[in-house]
């Protein structure tokens, strides 16, 4: 019979991406949703009808024990991607990321504990790193949280690291460097830079152009999560990093999309964009040499097919509709 894996933040961007990924490669899956009134699934919605076939949709909440419990039960892998992480709104809202991410996360491992559940995969982010001391950025590399969001994701990786060391669990965290591609939210530098100008803007409004980035397509960032998910006992206990191990500027990135969308790019720096100067994190740069050593994956997209790809999905009208261009969504 075809194990059942449970997805939390499923109806997210790489979330949806993810349960199509694992769809498609024949697991059967059980998806967790933010309950709401509006019964939307978010991006599940969009997914094909094959694919959907496959899905159980499960309305809840992370920072729920009982809502928890009823996804996990009977699942053999358990990818755990619900996370609150817009980092301006961090700024605002912190307690509600300790609330999500840290005792979201605190419930997972507590029920995989008295479950029994075979692996639970955790979602880290590069900004546990900030800016980059060494590059590229082993796993090696000291944690320096700089913002709140941040702060919330690296205590959520030492909860992990401590039920590794306590209770033996099988637990595998996996580290993505910054993801995009299409279903992206345009508070993400990318699609906020791809909307403006297919809404046809005067000019693109962004904060600071001087930092740099390593994009991974959210493909290639699904598969990170089914190698890790699928491999066998040595990744368990381990934060691996994926990335690409290139890294671009958001002033080059806006040029390189202008070029690919064929439209000049006049830039308006907007200060409430721009982070607080100690929050910044200046550069990243991934090295995934160890997740690539232990399970053979690597990205499969170049930035610049990616971005026409989500160029081509953010200038479909019925995509960009989905999209409020004129407003800053922090």
């Amino acid at each position: 019979m075809t194990q059942l894996v449970a997805v939390t933040g499923a109806e997210g961007f790489i979330g949806s991406h993810l349960v199509e990924g694992l769809v498609r490669s024949g697991a059967r899956v059980r998806a967790m949703v933010q309950y709401n009134s509006f019964n939307s699934w978010g991006w599940l919605e969009t997914l094909p009808g094959d694919v959907l076939e496959g899905v159980e949709v499960c309305p809840g909440d992370v920072r729920d024990p009982g809502s928890v419990r009823g996804l996990m039960e009977g699942a053999h892998t358990v990818y755990h991607l619900a996370a609150l992480i817009a980092i301006p709104y961090s700024y605002q809202a912190p307690r509600s990321y300790i609330e999500t991410n840290v005792i979201g996360t605190l419930n997972l491992l507590e029920t995989a504990r008295h479950l029994g559940t075979p692996r639970l995969v955790h979602t880290s982010t590069s900004e546990v790193y900030g800016t980059a001391r060494t590059v590229p950025i082993h796993e090696s590399h000291p944690i320096h949280a700089q913002s709140p969001y941040a702060a919330s994701k690296a205590a959520a990786d030492q909860l992990v690291g401590s039920y590794v060391a306590s209770f033996d669990l099988p637990v595998v965290t996996l580290r993505p460097f910054n993801t995009f591609g299409p279903r992206q939210s345009a508070r993400a530098v990318i699609s906020n830079i791809i909307a403006q100008l297919a809404a046809g803007e005067s000019s693109v409004r962004l904060g600071d152009l001087t930092p740099t980035r390593d994009f991974t397509f959210v493909r290639d960032t699904a598969a990170a999560f089914m190698a890790v998910g699928e491999a066998g006992p040595q990744v368990l206990g381990k934060a691996l990093n994926a990335g690409n191990g290139q890294e671009i500027s958001v002033g080059d990135l806006l040029g390189l999309i202008a070029d690919i969308m064929g439209v000049p790019a006049r830039v308006e720096q907007e200060e409430r964009r721009v982070r607080p100067a100690q929050s910044e994190v200046r550069r990243l740069v991934c090295d995934s040499g160890e997740l690539r050593r232990l399970t053979g994956w690597g990205p499969r997209t170049t930035l610049r097919r990616g971005l026409e790809e989500t160029v081509e999905w953010f200038t479909d009208p019925r995509n960009l509709a989905r999209y409020k261009t004129n407003l800053y969504n922090v």
